[in-house]
């Protein structure tokens, strides 16, 4: 993989950080205000694939080392 694509992609990874940081926060002040669980429950969601989206971003910068 190239120098600039692996910017690019940790570029991406950082702000998916971000917004999976964020996500959290938004949850958790839902939580302590009431909300209803639908929503919670849909953020959550959410929250979950921008962590699979993250993971598999991961896996493309780290190699594949077979120890």
């Amino acid at each position: 993989m190239a120098d600039q694509e692996q910017a690019e992609i940790r570029l991406i990874v950082a702000r998916l950080r971000q917004e999976h940081e964020d996500f959290d926060a938004a949850i958790n002040a839902m939580i302590q205000t009431g909300c209803d669980a639908l929503r919670i429950q849909r953020m959550k969601k959410k929250k979950l694939v921008i962590k699979d989206r993250l993971s598999k971003l991961e896996d493309q910068i780290i190699p594949d080392i077979i120890a």
